[in-house]
């Protein structure tokens, strides 16, 4: 029997918690899932939260048509920018000055690269002594990823602050996430982070109105599709306007109760094929 074309069809996937397990861990079948999907003729971009530069190199080996980078602040199809929202000065200064009067330790992101306040690193280290992570293949390995993924960033003092784009946000005070958004306002969009780090709050810091979804939807009208063909696929806080804009959104297995509940589809785990499932489910591969 031959099996009927799906139609064309768009895939959003996050990377960090959906590619990537934690760290550089990768299910051997997404890369070969998303080849295949493409192979197909669909067309499958990256939408992350993080800067393009700070993207993982597994990861940008990868061949896709496009990626959604920075929580949505920049989209490009191939080599080509067809999203850029830089967050304007005064509002990178406010949030910087929120940060100071709080004592909380933060990254700044560019397009290019992540810039860290000088606490970032003995905040994580001080964590990673006394709640190592659980790997199979021993802690020291998964805390060393751990670390990888903080200390190649860059000193706060080097950041173009014209070229700012998002924040995120290190506290050990159980109110942070709250305080943040009130004192803060209407001009900044602030969600829970996604850094494993627990024990404290971290949240992400965008201009109000940059998240995934916009953006997807700005990506959708430069390709000409319509948002029903569209797929995204997700773990995070940072998901959920994407999921509120595609046709049909999916969550990973790990990602929390309440994030899979908006979802369409609850697929497995990163690390069990959850990407390749999720694609074998609706038909692109």
């Amino acid at each position: 029997m031959t099996r009927t074309p799906s139609p064309r069809r768009i895939v959003f996937i996050d990377i960090d918690g959906t590619i990537l397990e934690h760290g550089s861990r990768m299910s051997p079948s997404t890369p070969t899932a998303i080849a295949t999907a493409r192979a197909n003729g669909h067309l499958v971009y990256l939408c992350t939260g993080r800067a393009a530069g700070d993207i993982n190199p597994k990861v940008r080996a990868i061949p896709v048509d496009g990626a959604i980078t920075n929580g949505g602040a920049f989209a490009v199809r191939g080599d080509e920018q067809i999203v850029a929202h830089l967050m304007p000065r005064a509002l990178v200064d406010g949030m910087i000055a929120y940060f100071e009067r709080h004592g909380a330790h933060y990254f700044l992101q560019t397009d290019d690269t992540v810039y860290v306040s000088p606490g970032v690193l003995e905040h994580a280290q001080r964590f990673l002594r006394t709640h190592p992570p659980v790997d199979p293949r021993g802690e020291q390995v998964a805390a060393a990823e751990d670390m990888s993924l903080l200390t190649h960033y860059r000193p706060l003092e080097e950041v173009d602050l014209d070229a700012v784009v998002k924040a995120t946000f290190l506290s050990t005070a159980s109110d942070t996430l709250t305080r943040a958004a009130d004192e803060l306002g209407p001009d900044f969009h602030v969600i829970p982070g996604s850094i494993p780090l627990p024990g404290g709050s971290n949240g992400e810091i965008c201009q109000q109105g940059v998240n995934k979804g916009a953006a997807i939807l700005e990506v959708l009208e430069v390709l000409g599709m319509d948002a029903a063909d569209a797929i995204g696929i997700g773990d995070s806080w940072n998901d959920v306007e994407m999921f509120e804009v595609v046709g049909t959104a999916v969550a990973m297995s790990g990602a929390d109760p309440e994030l899979q509940a908006m979802a369409d589809i609850v697929t497995t785990g990163v690390l069990e094929d959850g990407v390749s499932n999720a694609l074998t489910r609706l038909g692109l591969i």
